[in-house]
């Protein structure tokens, strides 16, 4: 038999194993995993299998595992095929640790508990809660947990305890390594362990002698070779998340404590981490930061030597590559672009419980800078504003490369550690080696306190010569960092597929014979995420190359980070705006090759659900995006392909009036069909009726509202002194002109009705424009692609509010927040133009007062009040008139998406899935959008409607 007829032979015999494991894990008799999370299409296994890595493995089989015994079945079920198994949280791990060609373990949404211990002294996380939440839940405790990753609102606990992930703040003393106090973990085999639990401890250990035994043999060998222990102890004075945790081995004796510490930056080799209790640390409340400027990279270093024994929280070095990179962008520092070639920067983080110890703590951090010349003065700030910008200016490194790269090349993130004490000869030799190489835009940057330094530049790999200089510049480095200086190769990222080929040479062969030992030990058979940490393959961090392909300019900047995954409202549901992008690049690759026209059909086929029609495109990834990507702007453009402006596009628009007097009518008409058919009724007949007419008549929607009333008037004869009013130009929206209140509200007064009382009682004379029912901002037009219509309303809108606002003389506001928004991104900016709550937070609540409070209500904020920077004082507003404000943390955007909620109202219902158990409580909610409004009331069990609503029940 020749070895093309074996390979076929083996890949089908593989096939033959994954089919057989998708029976077996969707069996009843197994304890079943619904075929919904059984996944094995092109379109999905490449999304889900993509992460912020620059490799590219496609999964043969996604399982989307809702707890501990979809967990176990999956590992028991996969040893008995002998297929291997990677576990992936958030995907945003940068090194391919979370990639794989064979079955993706993915967490589902089901993965969000945890409890608070010793008033917040410690906290139990399951391993899908996002580390930015892990905080939130403990901030009311002024406390949080150590690690704290760039990527901490969008990285999940699983990811971070699994890399051993630090960041800016929590050195090496308050990684998940020092912090962790306990774990509930899942092995190979499937058993179970509770460290924290006496009885599971010992009932593992019955099962699992020989794995305990070999954990206890190897520490006593390491602790007794003096020469590798010193070795193991100067590697983790450092940060290190090369390889396994070999501090481990010396610094317990236990070996459930050292399996514990084992586990954390395993990366997903030696176990399934499904929930870690951790020794929470002090948030201090009193935060200062100054930019610090020396003329060079050694006078820097000297002062980060300085700080190292300093009560200073964070030392941020940038080199002057980096802060050219961000030179003259919004908020930063006029100095940067007054600065010699060879300046450093250092961002100064001093935090503190009082004002007296942060005083105290400034007075020792000028002292310890002593007599080192800096060019700028010493000048720490409490400032928000001036602090944020600080940072600002360190997060907007990696973004700044990102943005402005080529097509078609990647962002490479690496982090090395130098003992600190030789930080500024390894930064200028590490500077030399970039130069070797070519990459003469590599910026450098990082955590000088731990001597951890990032280095960040473009990439490309479709040619082999860009490949091979990039292994030259790896091999490099690897020589200066581990061998040189013995330092860290891997400080915080993890070793991953990226620097699994250089373990040995940064360990040495003893430590890295050890390191498979516990491989071993953990997982014979090598089926936990296999070639991640450790590798036979010594090329392997340069094979499984991801491609960038151009795909379009609106998205071609993505780095594929996921940092945009958390607000997304349809990431349960579909596609996250990294996956949209990861799929029309992929389409866009296949056109271009003309190749596997089968598989370019079937994505293109299903993109359209899974992309064009359940993307909200409310805009909110964008304001996670480190270089700033409106997804939505893609999707706008690909169903204005689909669906081209047409003649009915332009009849709606010309005919606008007429058209939303129409939809009033069928309100009219649906709302009384409501009472003899029913709610249910009304779904089957809408149903039959949207199916005929092709989508024009909307799907039934218990929420469904009444149609509003004519927009009030207001006769000056019955207004006191007309001409000392303040005037104002109200627009109210189409949404708000057409649907009144919902069909559970008390108050049955349509939102232009209560905007007129709360107006006219804090003192405006109110001009309603002419003609405003032939009216609309466009973004009904814009969010379905009819571009030209949305610009005739837009430009229509426009004329008529500079004749209604005396040229932007007189201010206007409007009732929902997406129409101002898409009205401030198109309108002349003349125009002072108000949103609902913008206007009343800082114009009407000064001439009103409040007579009475709720006690406990829901807030919504939109995506649209979020992109306009107002989410704090949407929440100081109800502050204002609520003692208690509930906002669900899981929440972003609320998936209603103009009318999608009645088009494809599954988006609304995974978006809310949450809600009401979140607003359990609450008596009423609050929001300032008309829609949004209808899905919330859906999907929480309270009512809710425009925040302008309570102004009005509780003002005077």
């Amino acid at each position: 038999m020749n070895s093309a007829s074996t390979a076929n032979d083996s890949l089908a015999y593989k096939a033959a194993q994954y089919r057989d494991l998708y029976l077996a894990l969707k069996d009843a008799k197994n304890g079943a995993i619904d075929e919904s999370r059984l996944i094995q299409d092109p379109l999905r296994t490449l999304a889900y299998g993509t992460d912020a890595s620059f490799y590219r493995l496609i999964p043969q089989l996604v399982v989307r595992v809702d707890n501990e015994d979809d967990v176990q079945l999956v590992l028991k079920e996969a040893r008995k095929r002998n297929l291997p198994v990677t576990f992936r949280a958030a995907g945003t791990s940068l090194s391919g640790q979370a990639v794989t060609d064979s079955i993706l373990m993915q967490l589902s949404d089901q993965w969000k508990g945890y409890k608070i211990h010793q008033h917040g002294h410690s906290v139990s996380l399951q391993p899908g809660i996002i580390g930015a939440r892990a905080n939130q839940i403990l901030a009311p405790f002024q406390r949080k947990i150590g690690p704290d990753p760039a990527s901490i609102n969008a990285c999940m606990i699983g990811g971070i305890a699994a890399n051993n992930a630090s960041g800016m703040c929590c050195g090496t003393a308050q990684n998940s390594y020092h912090t962790i106090q306990s774990a509930r973990l899942i092995f190979a085999d499937g058993s179970m362990l509770d460290t924290a639990d006496d009885a599971s401890r010992l009932a593992f250990g019955n099962r699992h002698a020989d794995l305990l035994d070999t954990l206890t043999r190897l520490s006593k060998s390491v602790k007794a070779n003096i020469e590798l222990a010193d070795k193991i102890r100067h590697k983790y004075r450092l940060k290190n998340t090369t390889g396994y945790s070999l501090n481990s081995l010396i610094d317990f004796e236990n070996p459930f404590d050292i399996l514990l510490h084992l586990m954390v930056g395993s990366e997903g080799t030696l176990g399934f981490i499904s929930e870690v209790t951790y020794e929470t640390v002090v948030d201090h409340p009193i935060k200062a930061a100054a930019m610090i400027f020396f003329n060079d990279m050694e006078l820097a270093c000297r002062a980060v030597t300085a700080l190292k024994s300093a009560p200073v929280s964070a030392v941020e070095l940038i080199d002057r590559a980096g802060l050219k990179a961000v030179e003259g962008k919004p908020g930063m520092p006029e100095i940067l672009s007054s600065l010699g070639s060879q300046a450093t920067g250092l961002l100064v983080d001093v935090r503190a419980a009082t004002a007296e110890e942060l005083s105290a703590n400034l007075e020792a951090v000028t002292h310890a800078l002593g007599e080192l010349k800096a060019i700028n003065d010493i000048d720490f700030t409490q400032d928000k504003v001036l602090y944020d910008s600080y940072w600002k200016i360190r997060k907007g490194l990696f973004p700044a490369v990102g943005a402005v790269r080529p097509v078609g090349t990647t962002v490479i993130i690496e982090d090395v550690a130098f003992p600190v004490e030789q930080l500024a000869e390894g930064v200028v030799e590490l500077q030399g080696v970039f130069q070797k190489h070519g990459y003469n835009e590599a910026i450098l940057f990082g955590h000088a306190l731990e001597g951890n330094l990032h280095f960040v530049f473009t990439q490309g790999f479709d040619d082999p010569k860009e490949v091979s200089r990039y292994a030259a510049l790896m091999d490099d480095v690897a020589q200066l960092v581990a061998v040189k200086y013995q330092g860290s190769l891997k400080a915080e990222h993890g070793t991953g597929r990226n620097m699994a080929p250089y373990v040995e040479l940064e360990w040495g062969k003893e430590a890295y014979n050890i390191m498979w030992e516990i491989k071993r030990a953990f997982d014979p058979q090598s089926l936990l995420n296999p070639d991640v940490i450790l590798s036979h393959n010594a090329n392997l961090h340069v094979e499984n190359l991801k491609p960038m392909p151009k795909a379009n300019d609106k998205v071609d900047t993505c780095i594929e980070c996921g940092f945009c995954e958390p607000v997304c409202p349809s990431k349960s549901l579909t596609l996250s705006p990294r996956q949209r992008i990861v799929i029309w690049r992929e389409i866009q690759s296949l056109r271009a090759s003309g190749k596997d026209l089968e598989r370019l059909a079937r994505l293109k086929k299903d993109y359209d659900y899974q992309s064009i029609d359940t993307c909200a495109a409310c805009g909110l990834c964008s304001t996670q995006c480190p270089v700033g990507i409106n997804t939505g702007d893609l999707t706008r453009e690909l169903r204005h392909d689909r669906n081209p402006d047409s003649k009915v596009g332009y009849w709606v628009a010309d005919h606008f009036e007429g058209v939303t007097k129409t939809a009033k009518l069928g309100l009219m008409v649906a709302n009384g069909a409501r009472h003899i058919l029913g709610n249910k009724g009304m779904g089957m007949a809408t149903g039959a009726l949207n199916k005929v007419s092709g989508g024009i008549v909307p799907k039934w929607h218990n929420q469904m509202p009444k149609p509003a009333g004519l927009i009030p008037t207001v006769e000056c004869s019955d207004l006191e002194n007309t001409d000392t009013l303040k005037e104002v130009v109200y627009f109210p929206s189409c949404a708000t002109r057409v649907m009144g209140a919902g069909p559970n509200a008390e108050d049955k007064r349509s939102v232009m009705a209560v905007m007129f009382s709360v107006l006219e009682k804090s003192g405006y004379k109110i001009i309603v424009p002419n003609n405003v029912d032939s009216q609309c901002c466009g973004m009904a037009f814009e969010s379905k692609g009819q571009f030209d219509a949305a610009k005739q309303k837009a430009n229509e809108l426009n004329s008529l509010l500079l004749a209604a606002s005396d040229n932007g003389r007189i201010p206007i506001v409007c009732d929902v927040s997406p129409c101002l928004l898409r009205m401030k991104e198109s309108l002349d900016p003349r125009l002072e133009l108000h949103e609902q709550v913008g206007f009343l937070s800082t114009h009407v609540m000064l001439n009103l007062t409040v007579k009475k409070k709720l006690g406990k209500i829901a807030l919504h904020v939109t995506c649209s009040t979020t992109r306009m920077g107002l989410a704090d004082s949407f929440v100081q507003l109800a502050h204002q008139l609520a003692d208690e404000v509930v906002i669900p943390p899981d929440i972003t955007c609320c998936g209603f998406a103009g009318d999608k909620g009645f088009s494809t109202p599954e988006l609304n219902a995974s978006a809310l899935k949450t809600l009401a158990k979140a607003v359990e409580g609450c008596e009423v909610g609050y929001s300032n959008s008309r829609t949004c409004e209808i899905g919330l009331s859906e999907h929480s069990g309270i009512e809710y409607q425009s925040i302008v609503y309570l102004v009005d029940q509780l003002t005077q």
